[in-house]
Order: C-alpha cells, then sequence, then structure tokens
C-alpha cells in the first residue's frame, strides 16, 4: 500500500486516510480552507484541478455523494492520490487521471461541471526564490501552468452558471480576479484568511466565482486560523475536527 518515503495521514473530521510523502507532496492548510468554503450540491458533476495528492476530492467527498474527477500532471502524485481513493473505498464517486490541465479543451466537452476547485501553483515561474525538487517547483511554481492556464480551463469545464472555487495568496488577489473575469468567470465572494487577529495583512484567500455571473462582488469577514494566544481558532476547529 505504501511505498519509501509515504505515510498514512488520518483526516479527523472526515475519516478518510491519505497517502503523503514530504518528498513529493504533503497538502497544506489552504487545502483544508478551499474544500470547507466549497458550497455542496445535491447533483452535477465537481473536477478538481491541480488535485496533487486527491486532497480536495477526498475532502469533497464527505460533501456529497455526487462524481468527484481530479486531474493532475505529476504521474507519482497521480498514484498516491488513486491508492488513497481505493484505501477510502471512494473508487465508485472519485476518478483521478494524469493529464496536463491546458489540453482539457481537446479532451473534455465544455460546460460538464457544476463546480471546478483548484488549488494552483502560487509562485511565477521567474520567482526568485524556488523549491530545490523537482516535485516541489512543479506544484508551487508556475512551470506547468499558470492562473491564466486554470481559469481557462474552469472556463471551458464549467456550466453556463457553474461555481469555480480557488484558494490562492492574498498578494495575488488581483491578479486571480482579473484573470477570473477575462475569462467570464465573475468573482462573487472573497474570504480572506489570516493566521492570527493581531497579525494585519490576509496571507491567503479563497474566492467563489460563477460563469457568467453578475458583477456583484462581497468580502467576507477575516477568517483567523490561529487565536491570539497561538491555539487553532474556533473556525479552524470546525475545519480539523468539526
Amino acid at each position: 500500500m505504501l511505498k519509501t518515503n509515504e505515510r498514512l495521514d488520518q483526516l479527523i473530521k472526515e475519516n478518510i486516510r491519505i497517502i503523503q510523502n514530504d518528498d513529493v507532496f504533503s497538502f497544506s492548510t489552504d487545502a483544508l480552507l478551499l474544500a470547507h468554503f466549497v458550497k455542496p450540491v445535491k447533483k452535477g458533476q465537481v473536477m478538481d484541478l491541480c488535485t496533487g495528492n486527491g486532497i480536495i476530492p477526498l475532502l469533497l467527498s464527505d460533501k456529497s455523494v455526487i462524481p468527484i474527477e481530479g486531474i493532475e500532471i505529476q504521474s507519482q502524485l497521480v498514484d498516491m492520490a488513486k491508492r488513497s481513493v481505493e484505501y477510502n473505498e471512494l473508487s465508485h464517486q472519485i476518478t483521478i487521471t494524469e493529464k496536463d490541465l491546458r489540453t482539457v479543451t481537446q479532451s473534455y466537452k465544455p460546460s460538464q461541471y457544476d463546480i471546478v476547485t483548484c488549488n494552483p501553483p502560487y509562485f511565477r515561474e521567474n520567482q526568485s526564490f524556488q523549491h530545490l525538487k523537482e516535485a516541489h517547483r512543479i506544484a508551487r511554481h508556475e512551470i506547468m501552468c499558470t492562473l491564466d492556464d486554470c481559469t481557462a480551463a474552469s472556463r471551458h469545464l464549467l456550466k453556463q452558471g457553474g461555481k469555480l472555487y480557488m484558494v490562492h495568496r492574498a498578494d495575488r488577489l488581483v491578479d486571480c480576479l482579473v484573470s477570473m473575469r477575462t475569462h467570464g468567470i465573475e468573482p462573487k465572494t472573497i474570504w480572506p484568511i489570516y493566521s492570527r487577529p493581531d497579525k494585519p495583512n490576509a496571507v491567503t484567500v479563497v474566492i467563489e466565482a460563477i460563469k457568467g455571473g453578475k458583477s456583484d462582488c462581497k468580502v467576507m469577514p477575516p477568517f483567523y486560523i490561529y487565536a491570539a494566544d497561538g491555539t487553532y481558532s474556533s473556525e479552524m476547529h470546525e475545519v480539523y475536527y468539526g
């Protein structure tokens, strides 16, 4: 079941196990927050772009029984994700595919999905600091896909009125909003994520956007990961433990 340097971690709230490997990929708090803010639907289909080791499909499977797909370009992560899906007996609901998201127009019919989720690479390809391990560089830097690639793929996949949920660095919020609007996906709700109440700047944002939506965006109250004493906030405790 497990290969070299892999471990099996517990998602406590969902009672799901996931294969992780720090040498290749381990999910961050951002993935948990992205899944947390996705509003489940009773029917339809979900696509997760840049699925990594399958963390988002696994988390979303606890919210709904509808089919969930994930695409990932790195074969080792695809293998990990597939084994996690099999371990949790979720093969009837979750499908993981090795694919370059820039090719979805060639392999997927347009307007099929009700929800698209995406935790894209955060850093530009020419960022001065880059992770040394190739798998980390691909996951975190815009080497194999850019922000625009992700929004363009989302536009192709989403039905009219379908929702895109994306998590990204707060300092790239404008990039996200411009890219979404350029591709006809209108930002509707922004959740700013702060590390703790005494920190002045948001670290990440989760954005909900609607394909073909009207111009009307709400910025929600701050979401704090930690309380002032350094323990998890009540909101984050709910994300982890329910």
